[in-house]
């Protein structure tokens, strides 16, 4: 009887850890998954900042401001710092977007600006608070060689 009970509970122990170690494997499943997702996100960025960048542009773009983005009957785009508004009834091409350059180059649509310019603006106070670092939205470059 002494065996019999001593083979069920090294039965149930084996079992216990199997489902433990499916636990936590299946939890690893799901944040590679999740990582994966995070990384097809940061390769779409940078594709889309990349063909952003390569967009003509007459003047010098200067972080943090916002530039309008039209296309020519030939397919060429191009940003303006004309909005189509700016333009009024004149606009000569098709308006395609607005997007404000960020301090890091990377683009952000107008109708995401808000949403990220409070983001920074949360993080600056807590990085402000915690530490004497200058603000994100804003690098210093000064004394860098």
């Amino acid at each position: 009887m002494d065996l019999v009970a001593l083979a069920q509970q090294v039965q149930k122990a084996d079992d216990f850890v199997r489902a433990n170690a499916c636990n936590k494997l299946t939890v690893i499943a799901e944040q590679i998954r999740y990582l994966q997702e995070q990384a097809r996100k940061v390769l779409e960025d940078a594709k889309k900042d990349a063909d952003l960048h390569h967009a003509a542009c007459n003047v010098v773009k200067k972080p943090g401001n916002m530039y309008y983005l039209y296309v020519r009957e030939s397919g060429q785009r191009y940003f303006s710092i004309l909005s189509p508004k700016d333009w009024g009834d004149s606009c000569p091409h098709k308006f395609l977007g607005a997007y404000k350059l960020q301090y890091d180059m990377s683009w952000t649509p107008s109708e995401e600006v808000e949403k990220r310019d409070s983001e920074i603006s949360i993080i600056d106070k807590l990085l402000t608070q915690q530490t004497a670092l200058p603000p994100c939205s804003e690098p210093n470059f000064q004394g860098i060689s």
